[in-house]
């Protein structure tokens, strides 16, 4: 598993410059109030929860984690070891990728397809139905942290406007006035910081990390297939080359 330093960085740099603001502006303790907090973050929680289903909501944790730790091999190393299969299924048949080491349980079970001697449009349908499910799971997670993001300033208002209620219905204190009205803002702050700083760059990253392995698994589909045919590895390598951006394309040839 890798750590993505660019989350990392980016949650806690967003996080610590607004809280730096805090500080250098004077008393922190001023934008701590729990019942805001209880309000944004435990009111978001569970309107988000009337959204999806029970385990769904349960395993959005899991599911966040790969915004942090991910495991991914790059395509261009994907092409590479496609390419080895190949030469190996071309000089041994197709049998011979029986024991070969991949990168990927997706490609290994793809072998195992091949190895089994299943059609073409066999092996091509299992193999996609399974990676348009798996990156159906992926983006569930980023839909949660994005309605988690529309939901916090929603939330964030509608403390702010109980907080408003409750200071003007005692304005016979001018003095409470100010502190009131520095309380029901913070529960727009609230939902502001968790929506930009921390539940939408997440569902990004998670959608990110969706199209990642959604392109990792059409180009080990797309290599089987072209393996199953026999076609000649130079050819399947530069078919899949297509796959790269251009410029790494170019770098590849």
């Amino acid at each position: 598993m890798n750590l993505d330093i660019a989350t990392l960085v980016g949650l806690l740099g967003g996080l610590g410059i607004v809280v730096a603001a805090m500080v250098l502006g004077g008393d922190v303790g001023i934008f701590v109030n729990v019942p805001s907090i209880l309000i944004v973050l435990g009111g978001s929680l569970f309107v988000v929860l009337t959204k999806f289903t029970l385990g769904q909501f349960l395993a959005t944790g899991k599911v966040a984690a790969k915004a942090f730790m991910f495991k991914s091999v790059a395509p261009e190393e994907i092409i590479a070891e496609t390419v080895e299969l190949a030469d190996a299924a071309r000089k041994g048949g197709l049998l011979s990728l029986e024991d070969k080491e991949v990168s990927t349980p997706f490609m290994e079970r793809g072998i195992g397809l091949l190895v089994d001697g299943h059609d073409p449009e066999v092996v091509s349908t299992l193999l996609r139905k399974e990676a348009a499910l798996t990156v159906a799971r992926h983006e569930l997670g980023s839909q949660i942290f994005k309605a988690l993001g529309d939901v916090g300033p929603a939330m964030g208002m509608i403390g702010t406007l109980v907080g408003l209620v409750q200071m003007l219905s005692n304005m016979s204190d001018p003095k409470s006035i100010g502190p009131a009205m520095a309380v029901a803002l913070l529960t727009t702050l609230y939902g502001a910081m968790l929506a930009t700083v921390i539940a939408l760059p997440i569902a990004d990253k998670l959608n990110l990390r969706a199209q990642e392995e959604a392109l990792n698994r059409a180009l080990i589909i797309d290599g089987l297939l072209a393996i199953q045919a026999g076609q000649n590895p130079r050819v399947i390598e530069q078919m899949l080359r297509n796959y790269l951006p251009e410029k790494k394309r170019v770098s590849a040839e």
